[in-house]
Parts: structure tokens; sequence; C-alpha cells
């Protein structure tokens, strides 16, 4: 836009309208190249109705204060310039420029007048808005006024941010901070409900329940609760991801925006790669709730060929053994360095709340992926899962091979190639056959040979030496991966997938806020049909549903297994290859590459059966890593007295975990527990040990009551104070 270097060339605005605002009036770089403003000449005696105007704006209502004002006389002045000023006043919203809320700067005291009359209706709400106007009464020309914009953003603080009026997020109606009743849960509850598209009749009538839970009936509590949902419903409809143009302006105003979901942030430059590690508070808590003493996963390189940024998401089971989100990683850097950088800060903010926090083994699914900062930083033990293994292998094999036989007999074949790792056989010589064998499936071969053949040894060799996942926890890390892929993966948002902040944006409007309800309408026993999907969600539950006596076996060479349905039992699913991690279902959920029920029904069927089966592959490895312990040397004694001793402990927590995942209750356990004497502990008097047992009776009555006389006294202190 062209600079305008004098007043003579700006023509003066006067709009129709009997209040306007700055939308109504036409704007025009005033000043010179190095510095310029937003100016416009209108009259001196619309001045008010201008302001009344910029007051009255729907999407920010507000008033301006006078935060300075200065005034020449006629005649004052020999020589002037063209916009020297006859009255000067800068003009405030009322809503800054301190900022009272969370996290702001109170201004130092003023050495001028404010003029009190126009400020806001309470000092609290004061939130650092940057929005102000000066108005230049011209000393040339008295009848005109000039206005100078320096930023024409509307009510927004030094973030970047809408503060204040219906746009505001973190300021919901004027009495938003006062209101008691308006926990996180119910926040939370209400916010949830929104984000996955629930009437808003239903999301009033159970916001309104949920007041009345902790303020009881009342009228007035209920109108506030509606005007609430309302003003929430707003403000979550008319959010945006794209807080900026730039994608990296946005997301670092997203950062500056929500410091408290954020444990990590990097931006890119020159030497440092983008990191950024979102965890909410309520995932949080969730992480230090299951993972204390219990496994994490990661589902990493998420998106990696689609997204701008790969996305790791950190898992922990939850009481239903199902994989719960506690953080999100976005960044493109696997080193070492990068890893051990938001590892550190995730455990640290776990740390900071329960300082014993610790979890027992963490599980990788990528044979790339850098262990060592495991250890270093959680000091547990690594698990490998073979999940994406088993999927990318089944998918390619339905989408590239049209024959039924083939892709059961292909599919076997590469389950012989992982199960040979312990079979005592070259792993290569086995991959080499199936290659041979199989040459003329062209397409699949080709798949084969560029993604697998050049890494398959990196593969095989963290195979060996991790211990491998259950099909339990596999079919978990799987069923969180196909919802993420399910929410993001939306057409209508194809566009945005290069954009960080979109992702972060339906990672927290749409991806927690399911999981959140899934969570919460188990624990309170509410939303029964929500509940219900939420248990069914897991491959593994949908399996111990199917009772034993729908499973039936081939008699001649157990070939394959039948498992009756048991909507129809005129039906069978046909499973090949039973007791393998890689059998093969007809089912079309396992025909898309997933773990169906059918397969882990029929395999825990085969190892309860006690029939030659071959055993699981997290089973053999865990054996594995017992025999190469027990081959100790036996003039290695230290070694193998270590060795020995952790193997006890390691399968005396394996007995414990089995026996109470197939108890009823803790109960039944804790009855079986040998019995603990301990001696009987001296009475004590204000916390510490009594000194009195040697004493005479007399004495220790006197002694008693000067014990009480203090006690009453520190009591009366402590009140006072």
């Amino acid at each position: 836009m062209e600079i305008i270097e004098s007043i003579e060339d700006i023509r003066l605005q006067d709009p129709p309208e009997e209040e306007f605002t700055s939308a109504d009036l036409t704007w025009i770089k005033y000043g010179t190249s190095e510095h310029h403003d937003d100016v416009a000449l209108i009259p001196y005696d619309r001045v008010d109705s201008f302001i009344i105007g910029e007051c009255s704006i729907a999407e920010c209502p507000t008033r301006f204060h006078i935060e300075k004002g200065r005034k020449r006389t006629r005649g004052s002045l020999t020589s002037y310039n063209s916009d020297e000023y006859l009255e000067y006043r800068l003009y405030w919203c009322s809503f800054g420029p301190e900022n009272y809320g969370e996290g702001g700067e109170i201004l130092p005291s003023r050495r001028y007048r404010i003029n009190t009359r126009n400020r806001a209706a309470r000092p609290q709400s004061m939130r650092g808005c940057t929005c102000h106007f000066i108005v230049k009464r011209l000393y040339a020309r008295p009848s005109a006024a000039l206005l100078i914009y320096n930023d024409r953003r509307q009510h927004v603080n030094k973030s970047g941010f809408v503060c204040h009026g219906p746009l505001d997020r973190d300021a919901i109606g004027p009495g938003a901070k006062t209101v008691p009743y308006i926990c996180d849960e119910i926040q939370q509850q209400t916010m949830a409900l929104i984000y996955l598209g629930i009437p808003e009749e239903n999301i009033l009538q159970n916001h309104i329940e949920s007041v009345q839970r902790y303020c009881g009936s009342n009228s007035k509590v209920s109108m506030s609760a509606s005007e609430y949902v309302r003003k929430m419903g707003l403000i979550i409809r008319r959010s945006t991801h794209e807080l900026d143009l730039d994608d990296q302006v946005s997301i670092r105003l997203w950062v500056e925006k929500n410091k408290k979901s954020t444990f990590i942030y990097q931006d890119a430059s020159d030497t440092d790669s983008f990191i950024l590690g979102v965890q909410t508070e309520w995932q949080l808590q969730q992480m230090i709730r299951f993972g204390h003493h219990s496994l994490m996963a990661a589902d990493s390189t998420f998106g990696i060929k689609k997204l701008k940024y790969p996305l790791c998401t950190l898992l922990v089971f939850d009481s239903r053994h199902h994989a719960l989100p506690v953080a999100w990683v976005i960044t493109r850097s696997f080193a070492k360095q990068d890893v051990s950088k938001w590892m550190k800060a995730l455990v640290d903010r776990a740390r900071s709340i329960d300082s014993a926090w610790k979890i027992n083994g963490f599980m990788i699914d990528d044979a790339a992926a850098e262990v060592d900062p495991i250890r270093e930083i959680f000091r547990c033990p690594v698990l490998f899962s073979l999940w994406r293994v088993r999927r990318s292998w089944l998918r390619n094999i339905v989408k590239r091979c049209h024959n039924i036989e083939v892709q059961r007999e292909m599919f076997k074949r590469l389950g012989q190639i992982a199960y040979s790792i312990w079979g005592g056989v070259d792993s290569v010589d086995v991959m080499e056959e199936f290659i041979q064998d199989f040459v003329d499936q062209t397409s699949f071969m080709q798949y084969f040979k560029a993604c697998w053949v050049p890494k398959i040894e990196m593969w095989f060799a963290t195979m060996r030496s991790l211990p491998l996942a259950s099909q339990e926890a596999c079919g978990a890390i799987e069923g969180y991966h196909l919802k993420l892929k399910l929410i993001l993966y939306d057409d209508s948002h194809l566009g945005s997938l290069q954009r960080v902040d979109w992702l972060v944006h339906k990672l927290n409007t749409e991806l927690h806020p399911s999981f959140w309800f899934d969570r919460y309408a188990d624990e309170t026993d509410s939303f029964q049909t929500v509940k219900a999907d939420y248990i069914a969600s897991s491959s593994w539950h949908r399996a111990s549903q199917i009772p034993e006596n729908a499973v039936i076996f081939d008699d001649k060479d157990c070939l394959f297994a039948k498992v009756i349905r048991q909507k129809d039992p005129s039906q069978t699913h046909i499973v090949w290859n039973p007791g393998s991690d890689f059998s093969l279902c007809d089912c079309s959920w396992s025909l898309q590459g997933n773990l169906c029920k059918h397969v882990i029904k029929v395999n825990m069927v085969c190892s309860n059966s006690g029939q030659d089966h071959r055993p699981s592959m997290s089973f053999q490895s865990f054996r594995s890593i017992i025999l190469s312990l027990w081959q100790k040397p036996m003039d290695d004694s230290v070694a193998l007295d270590q060795s020995l001793a952790w193997s006890n402990q390691m399968l005396d927590q394996i007995q414990r975990s089995v026996e109470l995942d197939n108890s009823n209750g803790v109960s039944n356990i804790v009855k079986k527990l040998p019995l603990k004497w301990t001696s009987k502990r001296g009475r004590t008097s204000i916390g510490h040990p009594s000194s009195m047992l040697g004493l005479p009776s007399h004495l220790k009555k006197s002694s008693r009551s000067v014990a009480i006389k203090k006690n009453r006294k520190k009591k009366r202190l402590t009140m006072l104070s």
C-alpha cells in the first residue's frame, strides 16, 4: 500500500451511519517508510460516534478510557506541521493495558490521572488488551480529527490471542472466574460433549445435573449454567487452527497460549530440529496413575509420509488394558540427543507431581528406535512390539495378491521367517527360500525387496535382543493406531495435513475428548452406550466373550480352526495356521490387516489346550531370555548369583500378576498372604515417643496434664495465626 507523507493528501471521511466503527472507514498508511501508522480523517464532531461504535462491536463489546490526554490553546504555536494537535487523546480498551489474569503482569503506578468512570467493572477483568487508538484534533484544522491505529487487530493481548468477549476461551461470561461449581471435571465433560457433536439440549441437561450436584437445585444456577454451555459452544464452533497464515508462527502462538499443555517446545533452526511435546493435565494424571509400576508404549512414526512432521504417541494401559494416549510428540528428528531431550522433559514433569513415579517397561514398535535414552531416563527394560510388522505384511499380501490360498500360504511362511529366530536355523536362508517359492508374486516381492530385505537383519537383531510384547498389548496399540488414523485422515481435511497447527488442533479437539469421555463413562458408570462401545473396542476383550466350545479344530493336522459366530450360529469363520502369531482369518477385519478376535480366541484355546501347538513368540522370547541367564558359566559366580536373583524376582512378579488377573478381587489374594507380627509401639504425645514409661504414677498424671496444656496452647496459636 502507498505511504502518504502529508495530511493534506488524506481525504475527509464522514460515514452516513449514526454510529460507525473502524471497519466503516478506509485506512491509509501515513508517515515514512521507516515508521508509518494506519490513519483516517473524520469530522471532529463525529469522534463520539466512532468511539460508541467501537465499543458496540458484537465480537468484542467493551469500553474505552482515556489513557493519556494533552491540550494546546490556539495561538500557542508560531510554526507548526500539518499533523500537530490542538487536542490529543489516547483511548485504550478498558480490558487493558494491565493484565490481572493468570500469568499477567501489572504495570507500575502511573504518574498521570486515569479516567476511572469508563474502566472495566472489576479490576480482575483487565486482561492485557492491546487495542488502542489516538484521536488528534488538528491544530491547523480544528474541525477535523485524525484517528491513528497502530494495530487494528481486534482486542488481542501481547501474544496475539483474543483476551475478552465471547471469543475469549479463558473468560467465559463476566462471572466465569468466580463460579466455584464449574470445576475441571465438569468443564472437561462439557467440552468433550460439544467436540463430539452431542446435541446442545442433551449437553445442557447433563451440565445442569452436574452443577446441581454441587449447588443444589436453583433457578439462578441453572440459568448461569445454560449461559455457560451456550458461550462454550459458541467459542468452540468459532475456534480455528489457523492462528496465523504462517504455520510456524501459528504453532508458536498456540504454544504461548497453551503453556500448561506443552511439556517441550523447540523451534526449527539451522542447528535445532522442530520438537513439540503436547500433554494436557488430564493426560499427565493418567500417565502417573496407569504408568506407575506398569508399562508404557510408543506408537511411533505415524504419518511419516503424509504429515509435515511425524507423530509419536506415548501410551499407557488403563484399567481395562486399553491403550490410552498420555502424550504426543511431533518431530522429524530421531537423533539420540533430541529423543533424550523430550523424554527427559516428560519424565521430569511426571516426577514433579510424584517423585517416586517409575514404569516397569517401555514398548517400542520400530527397530530403528533409540533404546539408550529409554534405559538411561526411564531406567526400565525395553520390550519390542511386532504389531507393525504383522500389520504391514498382512495388508500388503491382501492388497497385492488376489488368490486366497496363496495369501494364506505366504503369510504362514512369513511367520516361519519370524519364528526361525528361535528355531536354530538361519533366518536369511528361510527368507531366501520364501522369495524363491513365491517369485511369481511380482507385486508383493517388489514391495518386500524394496522395503524389508535391506533392513530385515536389523529387525531380526532387535527381536533377538529384546523381549517381545504379547498379543494383548499389540492389539491394544493397534486399536489406538486405527482410531488415530480414522480421525486424522478425514477426506475433508487432507489439504491441512502439512500444517502442524491443524494436527495439534485435531488431537486436542477430537482425539483427546474421545478418550476422556470413554474413561469418564466407564468410571462413573454413566452413558451406558458409550461405556459398552469403549469396553468392546478391544479385540482381546471381544475374544474373551467367545466361549471355548465355539472353537472347533481340524481333526487331522490342525491346519485350521472354525469359530462359530455368536449372532448367527449357522455361520463360521476359518482361522488358518492356528496357534501362531501369524494366523489369518477370513473375516473382513482380519483381511484389512488387523488382529481380529477370532485369531486371538483360537490362540487362547491353543495355549490352554495342552496339545502340541507352537507357543507364542512372546513366550519363546521369554524362554530364550531365561535360558540365556541359566546358561551362565559356573566359574562366574557373582554374575550367576545376580542372574538367579533377577530371575526369581521376575518370576515372582509374573506369578503375582497372573494370580491377580485370574482372581475375582484383591481380597482373595490378601487372605493368602502370611501374617507379619510387629511389636506394639508405645503411645505418643504430640507426635513424640512417650518417655513416661518408667515414672511413678503420680508423676505420670502431672506429665500428662502438662502435655495436654501444651497441646491446647499450640491449637490456640494455630487458630490465631
